[in-house]
């Protein structure tokens, strides 16, 4: 995965990513899928495996069906650590209220995004 960290100097210990996915364009599950993400109500052990991974900080926003996840990463994100099982069990249940991209690869869910502009390199 790419950095969108371009400024210049020594590395950056921290790194940001920005992904994309589509939500399916219904109230109620985009209501459900809302509050399984509301503070509190994420799983213990996923929440956990994002942090091993690296994750330092992680937001999702949505507009509409669209969202987009930021995440703030350590420099060797994402280290390579086992997945306990309840990761598949959540993502098997996030397919139910997401899609993909349409340009999205086949099986791929979040897509990174490209950064195309910069206030400070301006």
């Amino acid at each position: 995965m790419g950095s969108v960290d371009q400024s210049e100097g020594p590395a950056p210990t921290t790194r940001r990513f920005c992904y994309a996915l589509d939500l399916i364009d219904d109230a109620a599950l985009i209501a459900e899928y809302e509050a399984r993400h509301a503070p509190g109500s994420g799983w213990t052990a996923v929440v956990a495996h994002i942090r091993a991974q690296g994750a330092e900080r992680m937001e999702i926003w949505r507009a509409g069906d669209r969202l987009m996840m930021i995440v703030e990463a350590a420099a060797d994100y994402p280290r390579p650590v086992p997945a306990p099982p309840e990761i598949d069990r959540w993502e098997e249940l996030m397919w139910r209220f997401q899609r993909p991209l349409p340009f999205a690869s086949a099986g791929e869910k979040w897509v990174q995004m490209v950064q195309i502009f910069d206030l400070d390199a301006q």
